[in-house]
């Protein structure tokens, strides 16, 4: 499809640069056959005993370094991690780096060019293991979307991570469940919904604008997934009894629908995803999908278009810039009925 479809009018002012507070209040656009406006802690009354909640439990680590590569200042944004101290990462400024290049970090946190290719760099540092993940609390900062235009704020150290953190390794949060507070996880509970965890950490593959004209040209960026044995049998289960898995976001959604068969069946999942979903995606694991207002042109507007509909969709952005939701991963959120449930 031409990526031109997925584009649409937003008005910078509603960008959120901050997360509501409470978390729960935030607002929640039902779409379905109609458009509610509701609030994320209506959630219970939404959903229904038997569905289950499926939540990323990916910790978010403060990938976005600024060294010095001798007198030059660089900036780097870790995303995939390698094994042995070697990290890929998007540097700014990268055609001024050659392999060899050595750039400090902080004091004893450095690190040498191996490799690069295009905006990507490979960099191999000094420390490892317990040494380098203590240099990184101690030099990185949150990696915040580049729309949100400030630098290292230590408050975004508690507001850019979800309740359910648990497994370090991501570099974007996984936003839909920025919104979930204990209060409404107990409201949840006495509802009869139940809960899945899966982990995908989120790489900064998801900011990347994409640059093509249709969308069967994008690569995507592959992911790291793991969807437990019990995690797969519980959903097996609701699903049976005429329970609906409700995906906590894009990131769960993506790994769910990497992990069922043809049949909609979930099988457990240990490995990478780079599963792009278009319109014309049909979905097999996911029944309803909560997730924030998207990026325009993004490959998230995509996903979301092909699970409730781009026309749908299209219809529900620009309610949500009338009514002044807030938008992208500070912002609002939405609940969505698939296309196929009109």
């Amino acid at each position: 499809m031409r990526v031109d479809a997925f584009d649409f009018p937003l008005p910078r002012a509603l960008i959120a640069e901050r997360p509501c507070e409470p978390r729960d209040r935030a607002r929640l656009l039902v779409v379905g056959e109609t458009l509610q406006d509701r609030i994320v802690a209506d959630l219970p009354r939404l959903l229904r005993a038997g569905d289950v909640l499926v939540v990323n439990d990916t910790r978010v680590i403060p990938a976005r370094l600024v060294g010095r590569r001798g007198a030059a200042a660089v900036e780097v944004t870790l995303h995939r991690d390698l094994g042995g101290g070697q990290w890929r990462a998007f540097a700014k400024g990268a055609r001024r780096l050659k392999p060899g290049d050595r750039i400090e970090f902080g004091e004893g946190f450095a690190a040498r060019v191996a490799a690069k290719d295009e905006g990507d760099v490979t960099l191999a540092f000094e420390q490892t293991g317990a040494a380098f993940r203590a240099a990184l609390e101690r030099y990185g900062a949150m990696p915040l979307p580049p729309y949100i235009k400030r630098g290292g704020d230590p408050r975004d150290r508690r507001d850019y991570q979800t309740i359910f953190a648990r497994h370090e390794g991501a570099v974007a949060a996984p936003t839909a469940s920025l919104h979930f507070t204990e209060r409404l996880l107990d409201a949840l509970d006495a509802a009869g919904i139940a809960r899945v965890t899966l982990t995908l950490h989120v790489g900064a593959g998801t900011f990347k604008p994409v640059k093509v004209a249709d969308t069967d040209d994008h690569r995507m960026h592959s992911e790291r997934g793991i969807l437990g044995p019990e995690a797969a049998r519980a959903l097996n289960e609701a699903r049976a009894r005429g329970g609906r898995i409700v995906a906590a976001g894009t990131t769960s959604l993506r790994l769910l629908e990497s992990a069922a068969d043809a049949a909609g069946r979930i099988a457990p999942f240990d490995g990478e995803t780079a599963l792009f979903i278009t319109p014309g995606y049909r979905f097999r694991a996911t029944d309803l999908l909560l997730t924030n207002f998207h990026l325009p042109r993004s490959t998230l507007f995509m996903l979301v278009a092909a699970f409730a509909g781009l026309e749908r969709m299209r219809r529900a952005y620009a309610h949500a810039v009338a009514e002044r939701y807030r938008f992208f991963s500070y912002g609002d959120a939405c609940l969505l009925h698939p296309e196929r449930a009109a």
